[in-house]
């Protein structure tokens, strides 16, 4: 008895049984015998001919290869992120540096990765989704926020992989981190604003399908902008200005507290012990952020500023990304579990428009002044 494998890039039949790459996650769909067209390596199909039980189990166990070797790859990429937002925000290490020295250096786990776009030609949610999609994450919930004319979606990392408690790394090593990716709505915007961003997405061209590796190499997709563009989005849009500068770039991480090991795994504590060791904690709304049911608690610090030179020569300070903390409580149906069997799932999920909304504010020309005042 043999077990099949091809690719082609030509209609084929499909038996009752499809092996779906699309998703890195190995898994049996059932189908019902259809045509479907194949567009190359990604899209591999493997028909199963009267299969053995042990012929299935090689090939599962090759799938299973393939995944930790994307699960690999995709680690690597959120690694090469990591590295240029550690190298341009220096508060963001000294803080992780600090933390590691007080509580287990190798378990320090990301909540979330953050993200800013432009909603508009491509360039907004979807030119980061795509990737993480691709890697299995999962589409959650939608946020709006009106008052600063933005929306953002947020995904979950993919199931079944070894990404939860069991994982033993740290950082972008460690249990995969949510996503969290916001866009402009820039046609909400005033005419002059839209007419800036429009000018410089069109000298991005299909910029947006690299969103990722712009990420990954900490470059724009567009070209450098004029310094009174970026002043005159400022006026009207402080998340506008801070995307034309930084574009793609991961604009924070966000360390899970209740991971931590030491009495730092109370937020609480985690922002006493850093102010009292020098660092700004962004004050909008109070330090500490917490949402309307009372089970998740944010804060964050206020952003580095970076030097950056616009193309008609001005060299100007602009604001760059911060860190941001989260403590997820224990649900109420869980309340009763020992400390030593709680998991992830057992806590908070999802994030709080109330709680988001003031912790954008971390990039503001108020927040930075009061940084420095």
């Amino acid at each position: 008895m043999m077990l099949s494998l091809y690719s082609t890039t030509m209609t084929a039949k499909l038996p009752s049984l499809y092996l779906s790459p699309i998703n890195p996650r190995f898994s049996i769909i059932s189908l019902e015998k259809k045509s479907f067209p194949m567009t190359g390596s990604r899209n591999l199909c493997t028909t199963i001919v009267h299969a053995s039980r042990s012929e299935v189990d090689h090939q599962i166990s090759r799938f299973q290869g393939h995944e930790e070797e994307s699960l690999s790859l995709m680690r690597s990429v959120l690694g090469s992120m990591e590295r240029i937002y550690l190298k341009r925000n220096p508060t963001a290490k000294a803080i992780l540096d600090l933390v590691k020295s007080v509580d287990d250096a190798d378990r320090i786990c990301y909540d979330h990765l953050a993200f800013r776009t432009f909603g508009v030609k491509g360039h907004g949610i979807d030119s980061m989704a795509s990737f993480f999609l691709d890697y299995g994450y999962k589409q959650q919930g939608e946020l709006r926020f009106p008052a600063k004319k933005l929306k953002a979606l947020w995904f979950s990392p993919p199931s079944g992989l070894p990404h939860e408690d069991a994982a033993t790394g740290g950082g972008v090593n460690g249990p995969l981190p949510r996503i969290f990716i916001s866009e402009l709505l820039v046609d909400q915007l005033s005419p002059q604003a839209q007419e800036i961003i429009e000018k410089y997405i069109g000298t991005s061209g299909s910029g947006y399908k690299h969103a990722t590796l712009a990420s990954a190499l900490g470059s724009l997709t567009w070209k450098k902008p004029l310094f009174s563009d970026f002043q005159q989005l400022a006026k009207e849009s402080e998340y506008a200005a801070w995307t034309l500068v930084n574009g793609y770039a991961l604009n924070h991480v966000t360390i899970s507290t209740h991971r931590l090991k030491t009495h730092l795994t109370n937020i609480k504590a985690l922002n006493l012990f850093l102010q009292e060791n020098g660092f700004r904690l962004n004050s909008e709304g109070g330090v500490l952020k917490v949402s309307p049911d009372g089970l998740l608690l944010q804060s964050s610090t206020v952003a580095d500023s970076i030097s950056f030179k616009f193309s008609d020569g001005f060299t100007e300070s602009v604001p760059c990304s911060y860190i941001e903390f989260a403590e997820r409580l224990v649900l109420p149906q869980y309340k009763n579990l020992r400390t030593e069997e709680l998991k992830e799932f057992h806590r908070r999920d999802g994030f709080e428009v109330g709680n988001a909304d003031k912790i954008f504010e971390s990039t503001s020309k108020e927040q930075l002044t009061r940084r420095t005042g």
